[in-house]
């Protein structure tokens, strides 16, 4: 027996205001491949929200969206592309193959006005809008797929949750993606920047160790409240952390202030040293304080900062030998080489026992780094995406900064990095630096290898190919690494197996 289908949304809309706010909330949730019908009589406000929709996904309000009546699509080079259709003057549905509507819905998305003039697109329809005169204003009642609608009611909800704040929240428009399930929105609050955290609690997946999921074990953030605890701490210890306007910690959502759009990076996306050197002083500042791992989140709420235990380090660079070493070998680890993997990093676990511990943000690089040059001292280095924070080796996040997965850190950068921190710290009081660069190697050497594994699951499982190009940059970074005399065991293992060869895994 099918199953049945879900219950429309039904919403009443008071003016043309509220239909293209409902345009600005929709097309927020629409994705590539996205087809959505807008059925209705004339002045039913079919292209009153097929306006609002184009504008906002372009960002611009004052953009000329003609209505395509006599040319019957309209094309717009946005990411990803959208396509205005309107079917009244369409002679035949066969027609529809001429204007390019298949290419037109997997390139990207499509409004479709008189979708009746061709059943097809009814059919391909992610989202059937009817709209309809109601009293003064329009009725929307929408239907379409279980996924489609349960973004759109998502989408609804933030709307209500920004209602909800005690300034005007306005414009919302897409911010930027990652790899991770968060999303972001750019937003006026009361007429200033601020940003949209929309990040959904996650599922931990099936168990892969001990009964429990990797998630758990690799101690990923499940939902928002330890974003919005570690977010408090550093604010609280003068760190240029987003401040909380609002939270709602059930449904996922943050409405935090935007940090500004400053880079560490050139024009050309090569780090700008000055600012690099900026952020491992930033650093050497964190790890000098003494940090308490329960943090409190909002009310009674705490959130305990886990440790970085060697659980969570052995299940990280094991994703190198479940994804990246198949992809550069051609066949699965054998189960003795998985032991001698597991032997070679169990070793390097136990030297850090005695390793220096502290807050550790866990992705502090480029694309988590906001600068601030107008500002002094650690309100220059604006940071996000600390979520996953976790009390571990302190080297672990100078390694995050100076072997940037996603831009090249020369050597000659890496080393002033490390020798600036390591002076900052020596200046604060007792220092072991010869310690510090023994761990500075393995986490270096233990967070490549994670990333390795990562980028190529990325691809294979999650259909993002592009993260592939990172691998010859990390493998770079690894090989200079495993120069250190404490990796010298993983460097033969590495040189043995061929991982660090000059062939980047190619997409399958």
């Amino acid at each position: 027996m099918d199953d049945p289908a879900p219950a429309p949304v039904l919403l009443h809309l008071a003016d043309d205001a509220a239909t293209r706010r409902l345009g600005e909330d929709m097309v927020l949730m629409l994705r590539q491949g996205d087809v959505v019908a807008l059925s209705g009589d004339l002045g039913a406000g079919k292209s009153t929200l097929a306006r609002a929709m184009i504008r906002a996904h372009a960002d611009d309000a004052d953009l000329d969206v003609p209505s395509p009546t006599y040319t019957l699509v309209q094309t717009y080079d946005t990411a990803p592309p959208i396509a205005h259709f309107d079917l009244y003057r369409l002679s035949d549905a066969a027609e529809l193959d001429e204007l390019g509507f298949d290419e037109a819905a997997e390139a990207g998305i499509v409004l479709c006005e008189w979708p009746e003039r061709a059943p097809a697109v009814v059919t391909a329809a992610s989202l059937r809008v009817e709209l309809s005169i109601d009293g003064d204003g329009r009725r929307a009642e929408i239907f379409g797929t279980p996924q489609a609608l349960a973004r759109l009611r998502r989408t609804l909800a933030i709307r209500a949750f920004l209602d909800a704040e005690n300034l005007p929240v306005t414009h919302r428009r897409r911010f930027f993606g990652d790899a991770s399930p968060r999303r972001y929105e750019s937003v006026l609050r009361g007429g200033h920047p601020a940003l949209l955290m929309d990040a959904p609690r996650q599922t931990q997946g099936l168990p892969v160790q001990d009964g429990l999921p990797y998630a758990r074990i690799a101690h990923i953030a499940e939902d928002v409240s330890p974003f919005v605890a570690v977010a408090k701490a550093l604010r609280a210890e003068g760190f240029a952390a987003p401040e909380i306007y609002a939270a709602d910690l059930d449904q996922g959502f943050v409405l935090i202030e935007h940090l500004g759009g400053g880079t560490v990076l050139d024009a050309e996306g090569r780090p700008i040293p000055e600012r690099y050197e900026a952020a491992a002083l930033m650093l050497a500042e964190l790890h000098a304080k003494r940090w308490d791992p329960a943090l409190p989140v909002e009310g009674d709420t705490f959130h305990t900062v886990p440790d970085f235990d060697r659980r969570a380090m052995a299940i990280e660079v094991g994703l190198l030998l479940d994804w990246y070493f198949p992809r550069m070998r051609g066949a699965p680890a054998t189960a003795e080489e998985r032991a001698e993997y597991t032997s070679v990093w169990a070793d390097l676990f136990d030297t850090l026992r005695e390793a220096e511990t502290s807050l550790v943000l866990r992705d502090l690089h480029s694309p988590n780094i906001v600068w601030r040059g107008e500002r002094a001292g650690l309100d220059r280095i604006g940071l996000v995406d600390f979520q996953d924070a976790m009390i571990g080796p302190a080297a672990y996040d100078l390694a995050s900064l100076a072997q940037d997965a996603r831009v090249d850190v020369a050597p000659e950068l890496e080393m002033r990095l490390v020798a600036a921190y390591a002076a900052a710290r020596r200046a604060q009081g007792s220092f072991d630096a010869y310690a510090f660069e023994r761990d500075y190697a393995i986490m270096a050497a233990q967070r490549a290898s994670k990333i390795l594994g990562i980028f190529v699951r990325l691809d294979e499982r999650d259909g993002k190919p592009q993260y592939l190009r990172h691998i010859p940059r990390l493998k770079g970074y690894l090989a200079r690494t495993l120069d250190h005399p404490a990796l010298a065991a993983l460097q033969s293992l590495y040189s043995r197996w061929g991982l660090l060869g000059d062939d980047a895994p190619k997409r399958r």
